[in-house]
């Protein structure tokens, strides 16, 4: 998929720019080259203020997209999902955002969500950052309660963390 990204934008820096926010956030391209979120569309404008660009830009990369069959078949079909990261406080939820040496090395999600398993830790969501798509990728669980030392300690010991947040 990313390589399929490099290719059809590699002349086109701002629409790349672009994909990898809808991309990120989720957003569709609809069959009629409008970007929307579950059907629902949100303007050009709105999305070049945000991105820094010209509504235009926008369009070309909408464009762009359908017009290449591969992109098309993912980006027609994207969907957002509820992050909870910023509001898990609110509902009396815990946070803990990890950060790996490593984020494509296979096993380290089992092994993080493993260690909390075992330290009796409710998982109620669980986002992890594609490492082609985000710069520094986070694994992020939004747990049941807030969690205590002793599963911040044993959460880094695990070969590969770099970094824990907890909130």
């Amino acid at each position: 998929m990313w390589k399929k990204v490099e290719e059809v934008f590699r002349d086109f820096p701002a629409q790349k720019r672009v994909a990898l926010y809808l991309l990120e956030k989720g957003f569709q391209v609809n069959e009629s080259g409008r970007i929307a979120v579950d059907g629902c569309l949100v303007p050009s404008t709105s999305l070049s203020r945000r991105l820094g660009v010209d509504r235009r830009v926008i369009d070309a990369a909408a464009t762009r997209i359908l017009n290449s069959e591969g992109l098309r078949r993912v980006f027609t079909k994207l969907r957002p999902i509820a992050d909870l990261s910023e509001s898990a406080p609110e509902l009396g939820l815990g946070v803990v955002s990890i950060s790996v040496k490593d984020a494509s090395k296979p096993g380290i999600i089992e092994s993080l969500t493993d260690c909390m398993t075992r330290h009796g830790v409710t998982i109620r969501q669980a986002i992890a950052d594609d490492p082609f798509f985000v710069n520094e990728p986070r694994f992020t669980v939004i747990t049941g309660e807030k969690v205590d030392g002793e599963l911040l300690e044993a959460l880094q010991a695990i070969e590969g963390v770099s970094e824990i947040r907890i909130s």
